[in-house]
């Protein structure tokens, strides 16, 4: 049996589902098979430019993203501050560093920063209090003592999960009214952002020359 092929339908379904809350097909393998069809039409089809605002008056596209972006990241910021109101947890970055240490297990003062895209001062004030809260606890690395390894600990995980559904309700408010294969095409853009920006963040580029730098090697001065 392909295995992976019952995946995909499976997730095509699931698909189909989310889209399908205004009943438009039939929820049945006609109605299936007409979403599908639909799909691959629309798909094929060239995409018409959207609109954004000030376009009429020769706004460019790049500059309308900056905005969107901004605008959704102090949304986001908004409801993550909510899903903690009635918490011990100081602002949305706490419990964050924490998901990832859970998530992705211990490391470095410094990886987990980098990992947070954050500058150093910041990140050590986020471990500090962290560490205070007794949410993670610091060992010396085995490679290089003079290296402090992070970990969560059984409070930290206990103050997380204290809030997780607070915090998940926050996250899928935050995904608005985005169908799932929107949510899909998202994911997918804003990883590639995300691969073009981590390794010119990782750098650690001074203020001053970082966009003489990008422009310089990316072509990007018009």
């Amino acid at each position: 049996m392909n295995y992976q092929m019952t995946r995909d339908v499976l997730s095509l379904l699931e698909e189909f589902e989310t889209d399908n809350g205004n009943t438009k097909y039939p929820e049945d393998i006609s109605g299936f098979r007409m979403w599908i069809c639909d799909k691959e039409k629309n798909r094929n089809q060239p995409q018409q430019e959207p609109y954004w605002e000030g376009k009429e008056n020769g706004r460019s596209p790049e500059s309308a993203i900056n905005t969107l972006l901004v605008h959704l990241n102090r949304y986001a910021k908004t409801y993550s501050k909510s899903a903690i109101a009635d918490s011990d947890f100081a602002t949305q970055e706490d419990f964050i560093y924490l998901i990832n240490l859970r998530a992705f297990g211990s490391m470095t003062k410094m990886e987990l920063i980098k990992k947070n895209i954050h500058e150093k001062p910041v990140g050590m004030l986020i471990i500090t209090r962290l560490l205070k809260n007794g949410w993670i606890t610091q060992l010396e690395s085995e490679d290089d003592k003079r290296t402090k390894v992070i970990t969560i600990s059984t409070d930290g995980i206990h103050a997380l999960e204290q809030q997780m559904k607070k915090i998940r309700n926050a996250t899928q408010i935050v995904a608005g009214n985005l169908n799932y294969s929107e949510k899909m095409d998202l994911i997918r853009i804003l990883n590639k952002l995300d691969r073009f920006h981590y390794p010119i963040f990782s750098r650690n580029i001074g203020s001053r020359d970082l966009i003489k730098t990008v422009n310089e090697e990316y072509s990007f001065n018009n």
